[in-house]
């Protein structure tokens, strides 16, 4: 972490938010981490390299991503965008704004539910962005006043309904932990987060929260739409990938330190999930790293 640039935003106390709107050639900012929120919208720029957690993905024509998780890596980098006109707007909120004591009313549930993905970030679809788009524009030439706070509560309620948006980065690579209003989920996660280097069978877990390997299938299906072969390589890799960018062991040593004793296995695993091989998400990690 002590290689990754902390900005220091612009954003002072007696700001509820600051938003940034500009017309560009390139993308110039590298890697950072933040402790404010952050909205960022990208329009004209497909090809560019969005980098999130250890997602890195090229984007198309329209893009938007919330950042809520204060030790989350992102930038984005031209990579194969030839747009010599990429607008952007980048909204930045205190992570205090929206209190807890808010949010824990019923009517925000589905906001608090959205600011805790994107503790690893959260890409949302293209047809929510469609209709969100004029509402950013407007707030990025009306930002003053209390209203102005109102039309961005708006916005997040409204991305926070997008059925089709996207959880971006592992979670087990920004050490987050997520809230899946369950007891026996946190205490099954919390088992494979203590032990996911070693081997971890599925009737460990059930006996360990006293149900059936049938019942905590489905029960963790349910809850948090992953098998638990699903879940247990989601958290591996993820700190495969950590390591990764961190470290300077080579794929085996990783794979083996990480729980996947079949090296084979764990490349076939790594790239159905991160669409490239081990040794290429290093690479590409690497072009968009900052060094201080």
């Amino acid at each position: 972490m002590d290689s990754v640039l902390r900005e220091v935003t612009p954003l002072s106390e007696r700001d509820c938010f600051m938003i940034f709107s500009r017309i560009k050639k390139e993308f110039t900012f590298p890697i950072h981490i933040h402790k404010e929120f952050e909205l960022n919208f990208i329009e004209n720029a497909a090809g560019t390299k969005r980098v999130v957690g250890d997602s890195i993905e090229e984007i198309d024509d329209l893009e938007l991503t919330l950042i809520t998780g204060e030790n989350l890596r992102h930038g984005w980098f031209n990579h194969n965008c030839k747009s010599q006109e990429i607008k952007e707007i980048t909204i930045q909120f205190h992570n205090n704004l929206f209190n807890e004591h808010l949010l824990q009313k019923n009517q925000f549930q589905s906001v608090k539910e959205l600011f805790e993905k994107a503790k690893c970030g959260v890409t949302f679809s293209k047809e929510a962005i469609q209709e969100i788009k004029p509402r950013l524009y407007d707030l990025s030439s009306k930002y003053k006043g209390a209203h102005s706070v109102l039309k961005l509560l708006g916005i997040l309620c409204d991305l926070s309904l997008d059925s089709l948006s996207r959880v971006l980065s592992s979670q087990s690579f920004n050490d987050n932990s997520h809230n899946y209003n369950s007891r026996r989920i946190e205490k099954a996660y919390s088992y494979i987060l203590d032990n996911y280097d070693k081997e971890i069978r599925l009737s460990d877990v059930a006996d360990l929260i006293g149900m059936t390997e049938v019942a905590f299938s489905r029960f963790l299906k349910q809850r948090t739409g992953r098998t638990f072969i699903d879940s247990l390589n989601n958290i591996r890799l993820g700190h495969a990938t950590r390591m990764l960018v961190d470290t300077t062991h080579n794929v085996a040593e990783i794979a083996l330190l990480c729980g996947f004793n079949n090296l084979s296995n764990f490349n076939r695993i790594f790239k159905k999930k991160k669409h490239c091989t081990p040794k290429e998400f290093r690479e590409n990690y690497k072009e968009s790293r900052f060094f201080l």
